[in-house]
């Protein structure tokens, strides 16, 4: 049994009307709440647009020292909504001295979120967002350290007790599409990015905070001393930075960039000193792409990429650490690593590409100091068809003393390689063969030598740039060098048979080399070497060279028979001759040249007859004779004796 009951039509409409009516009360409270919204977002301009100008131009006037102009402004909330902004048009502000009449940041529109607040209810109106559109930052800093960004006046009394002045306490900094400049004479460092768009979020006015920053940049150059690193490089970064005013320390928490392709993580500090400041960065990309490590090499390597194929993965790890402080000659120390597994390189679709290639290298530099450098190459290692390298080498110190050990086994087709890698302007080619082991010191002072077993074969060589269209072929040299004892005494470097022919001269040299404490000596030279086109071969900038020597050389003896002028001992005989040799240089204003000169060997004696040559318009002839020429070349701090006559027509 079921009941059914029916409303009267009466009171049903009644329901409707009600519903009905509280829809449009509903509907006309939105929309008086919405249009006095709207009311306010557009009287609130108008109404404080003047008092907040000038407020701006008290706080201008107060607090920066260089000039800063614009056209207008005009108060929104629907700039950045929902901000309240001043936007100040055509804006730009020059730098602090010494760069008062160059500009510092030129904008055509800058942004100055205005802390509501602040404006109606306090004394003093706060700034805490700004935001930059289109605008090229140039930030310069001189010789001497100082820089144009120091606009900024440190706080005074009257500035912050002024209740009609605005002041910063930012919040917000918003960068888009800014192109930046940053040049330090000071130290080399240049730096330039296009499409700069920047989001950085903290509560800036606070002595500690967090800095949250999202960062792009289209294309980002860096150059050091001159020479480019990176070249039209996209930058992506999402950073995290705690930061305390009160004694200028910043923390790189969590910083994560993406340079081109190549994913990078950084983290770091950095602390101002009284006099320097500690540094304490770590850079490193971990199981990364090789390929993609190479996308942020500087701009040689790019042509290069876009025409070899690369596999394998790496990890790279960079930091710097430490105190620099100049006055207690104080430096930070530097360790750099990198590691390559199951590497692959393929030039131009090379048929034998250099593959199976591993790497694991580490380089330590202690307070940047040289002497105490230490490099491990724990291996390197790649095949190249049925070829090999393997190599490892570790070192420390540089300069006086180095340790060494290191073990170095190739078998390798040189022009194979050559296309494997693809080496711009370079044609190479030839069998390498080298079995070489190293271990111990080398201390000239003390007379040590790393005990060392070491033979290097090179045959059918063939050397070909793109400064000169010949090539020097018939490349065999054949050299072996070894040290049992490791002292200076036992030091034995053979050059059994070493030549070359260029351009249908051949040129050939044997040579031997025993015993550094006392060096036995015995060389044989003879061949003709045409000095212009072998150096057009390798050029050299600012210097350039003409002509050819002529060489028949017979040298023998004991660098002690020379000392002891024991000259019946020694056979030195043969001829060096020189004819037109020219040479051009950046650091003489004229051509220097050697019309024709004879040099002749005679035991301990050099003689030159005949030197003709030409400086200028000058004429000059020299003849005569140098002594203790052979234990010049040998040994350190001997002394070159001689007796010349020189004429010239003219000496200016």
């Amino acid at each position: 049994m079921s009941l059914l009951v029916t409303l009267p039509s009466k009171n049903k409409t009644q329901v409707e009307q009600k519903k009905k009516s509280l829809l449009v009360k509903i509907l006309k409270i939105s929309g008086i709440t919405l249009a006095t919204i709207l009311g306010l977002l557009i009287i609130l301009p108008i109404t404080f647009a003047d008092t907040i100008t000038e407020k701006i131009k008290v706080l201008a006037n107060e607090n920066l020292e260089g000039e800063l102009n614009f056209s207008d402004s005009e108060l929104s909330f629907f700039k950045h909504f929902p901000s309240l902004t001043l936007t100040l048009n055509d804006f730009n502000l020059n730098g602090s001295q010494p760069f008062k009449d160059q500009s510092l940041i030129s904008a055509k529109e800058i942004g100055l979120g205005i802390d509501i607040p602040s404006l109606l209810f306090g004394s003093q109106m706060n700034i805490d967002e700004i935001y930059i559109d289109n605008a090229k930052i140039n930030v310069q800093v001189n010789k001497k350290g100082e820089a144009n960004y120091n606009v900024y006046k440190s706080d005074s009394k009257d500035t912050v007790s002024s209740s009609e002045s605005a002041s910063l306490k930012l919040e917000r900094i918003q960068i888009e599409n800014t192109s930046l400049i940053y040049n330090d004479l000071a130290t080399k460092i240049n730096i330039k990015a296009t499409g700069f768009n920047y989001i950085g979020k903290g509560d800036l006015k606070a002595s500690n905070f967090d800095l949250e920053t999202k960062a792009e940049i289209a294309s980002l150059n860096f150059a050091f001393d001159k020479e480019e690193y990176l070249t039209n490089k996209k930058v992506s970064a999402k950073l995290l930075t705690k930061i305390n005013t009160n004694s200028l320390s910043f923390v790189f928490a969590e910083n994560d960039l993406v340079i081109n392709k190549l994913p990078v993580e950084f983290k770091g500090s950095f602390d101002f000193l009284k006099n320097g400041y500690a540094l304490d960065f770590n850079v490193k990309t971990e199981n990364s792409n090789l390929h993609d490590l190479f996308t942020a090499l500087p701009p040689k390597f790019i042509t290069w990429l876009s025409k070899t194929e690369i596999k394998g993965k790496t990890d790279a790890y960079f930091t710097l650490k430490g105190k620099y402080a100049a006055s207690e000659n104080l430096k930070p120390s530097v360790t750099f690593g990198l590691k390559v597994r199951e590497g692959y390189v393929a030039y131009n679709k090379a048929t034998n590409p250099a593959e199976k290639i591993y790497l694991n290298f580490q380089t330590q530099l202690p307070d940047l100091d040289v002497s105490k450098l230490k490099v491990n190459v724990d291996s390197l290692y790649f095949v190249l068809g049925k070829n090999y390298f393997s190599c490892i080498l570790k070192t420390e110190g540089l300069g006086k003393s180095i340790a060494i050990n290191s073990k170095i086994k190739s078998d390798i087709d040189l022009e194979m390689l050559n296309k494997a890698i693809g080496i711009n302007d370079l044609v190479v080619k030839g069998k390498l063969n080298i079995d070489a082991v190293a271990n111990g010191n080398y201390n000239a002072e003390e007379r040590k030598f790393p005990v060392t077993n070491g033979k290097f074969h090179l045959s059918d060589g063939y050397l070909k740039t793109s400064y000169y269209p010949n090539p020097i072929q018939n490349i065999n040299i054949n050299a072996n060098l070894e040290n049992k004892t490791g002292e200076f005494k036992d030091i034995a470097f053979v050059i059994p048979q070493a030549g070359f022919k260029f351009e249908g001269e051949p040129f050939d040299i044997k040579a031997s080399f025993k015993n550094f404490d006392d060096i036995l000596y015995d060389v044989k030279a003879k061949g003709t070497i045409n000095v212009a086109r072998v150096y057009k071969v390798f050029s050299q900038k600012g210097l350039d060279l003409d002509g050819f020597i002529k060489a028949d050389l017979s040298l023998a003896g004991r660098q002690s028979d020379a000392t002891n002028k024991n000259f019946s001992k020694l056979k030195n005989s043969g001829s060096l001759e020189l004819k037109n040799i020219v040479t051009r240089s950046e650091y003489l204003p004229k051509p220097f040249t050697i019309k024709n000169g004879l040099f002749t060997f005679n035991q301990d004696q050099m003689k030159f007859q005949n030197f003709n040559g030409v400086y200028g318009s000058a004429n000059v002839v020299m003849n005569g004779y140098v002594e203790n020429a052979i234990n010049f070349v040998l040994a350190h701090n001997q002394i070159l004796r001689g007796n010349f006559s020189f004429s010239s027509d003219e000496l200016n």
